[in-house]
């Protein structure tokens, strides 16, 4: 592991988004390894546990404001394997925000050694029910500055 991904690991737990799985045997291949795809569902955990952390959640954005966040792109990018029964720490911060575009950085991290596992990014439109493009609440906007503001990865 280069020094950059130790440091990276070691900043996980000050980052405000964080949640913690343990990976169940269904998530693993013949070979025992997490099956790359599950690490997308990780990142919408860690997306959802952010936003609680902050106080709201989809559900309250898509029923009381209508308000939804489309993904349009994710990335990945696998480091080392994590296997069945590893406790994961995923680490989420807001990358940007701009206009209709939220933007989520995400680090999954084994909880027991630190070891950086996978790194990503996902990229959000913000719409309304009707999938139509609309600004995102002000009150989100200014929750989601906060973490920003005192956001931990480069």
């Amino acid at each position: 592991m280069s020094d950059n991904d130790q440091n990276a690991a070691a900043d996980v737990s000050a980052v405000l988004g964080e949640a913690r799985l343990r990976v169940r045997y269904a998530e693993t291949d013949q070979m025992g390894v997490v099956y790359h795809a599950n690490y997308l569902v990780w990142f919408e955990i860690g997306r959802v546990e952010l936003m609680r952390q902050l106080g709201f959640d989809y559900k309250q954005m898509e029923s009381e404001d209508d308000c939804f966040i489309a993904v349009v792109e994710a990335n990945c990018r696998y480091k080392s394997p994590a296997r069945y029964d590893d406790e994961l720490v995923i680490a989420t911060e807001i990358a940007a925000l701009r206009g209709f575009v939220l933007k989520f950085r995400y680090r999954v991290c084994r909880a027991s050694d630190g070891t950086l596992l996978a790194e990503g990014e996902t990229t959000h439109i913000i719409t309304d029910r009707n999938l139509k493009k609309r600004p995102l609440p002000e009150k989100y906007v200014e929750a989601f500055r906060r973490v920003r503001c005192g956001a931990h990865f480069s």
